[in-house]
């Protein structure tokens, strides 16, 4: 279906960013509220996390490999610049897979835990007032177009990240601006990600969720690189998980123009 267009809010670009940031809050408010269904959705993160954290070790493990493997042109260079550049790599590697890592961790949480996820943004949505324009979708077709979806998003991001990875390098902007870039860039696609459910329940598909989100980016900018900072944190992730699908059925709402208050 066409997505609806919805013009930004007047408000300025650093409110509206914070007022983003504050979803989340909301959605740990919401996640006090409703204890018993947000362990629930601690689970699937527990179990993405087991794997993601492993992942991440060998990495850290083979770090000095990789940075000599992406660094062949400084085999003959002396140590001291040869060891710099190679340290220089080491960052790169890790900040790419960092991104990588957090958007691929939501992506496969997303997918291990879709019915509780769907089940806690359902919730959020009938505090509110209930779902305008509900479409049934059965189970397995969300499933699929879920993970089909955060494929493409995650495929989308790597294409990002390799600039980014090349950016890296640079002295001084690499350790810096790339950082930043990539906390918007990762905050951007984690909150195309987790807002999938709501959109999906009223039978709008990514390219309406994009749309939609874009009108107001600051507000989703905010809102994502809360999540993505959050999910750096050892355990973020697993702990936050339930709260930013909560928070992110709230940005969806408040994209839509339809009320984000229990009345």
């Amino acid at each position: 279906m066409d997505a609806p267009r919805l013009a930004a809010p007047v408000t300025g670009a650093l409110t509206r960013f914070v007022a983003g940031a504050g979803l989340l809050l909301r959605g740990f408010a919401l996640y006090v509220r409703s204890p018993g269904l947000m362990l629930l959705g601690i689970v699937p993160a527990l179990i993405s996390g087991a794997l993601f954290v492993a992942a991440f070790a060998t990495l850290l493990y083979f770090v000095d490999d990789l940075a000599v493997l992406v660094t062949p042109f400084a085999d003959d260079w002396s140590g001291t610049w040869r060891g710099l550049v190679r340290v220089v790599a080491g960052l790169a590697v890790v900040g790419l897979a960092g991104l990588l890592g957090v958007l691929t961790f939501t992506a496969v949480t997303l997918a291990i835990g879709d019915p509780f996820y769907e089940k806690i943004s359902e919730r959020v949505e009938d505090r509110l007032g209930g779902t305008p324009g509900a479409v049934d979708v059965p189970f397995w077709a969300s499933l699929r177009r879920s993970i089909v979806d955060s494929l493409r998003l995650v495929a989308i991001s790597a294409l990002v990240g390799v600039p980014l990875f090349a950016a890296g390098f640079l002295p001084v902007v690499g350790q810096t601006v790339v950082p930043v870039v990539g906390a918007l860039v990762g905050g951007w696609f984690l909150a195309l990600e987790l807002a999938g459910a709501p959109f999906y329940r009223r039978g709008m598909r990514l390219p309406d969720r994009r749309s939609i989100l874009k009108a107001d980016r600051p507000t989703t900018l905010g809102f994502g690189v809360a999540v993505f900072v959050c999910f750096l944190i050892p355990l973020g992730a697993v702990l936050v998980m339930p709260a930013a699908v909560a928070g992110a059925t709230l940005l969806a709402r408040r994209s839509l123009g339809q009320p984000v208050e229990e009345g």
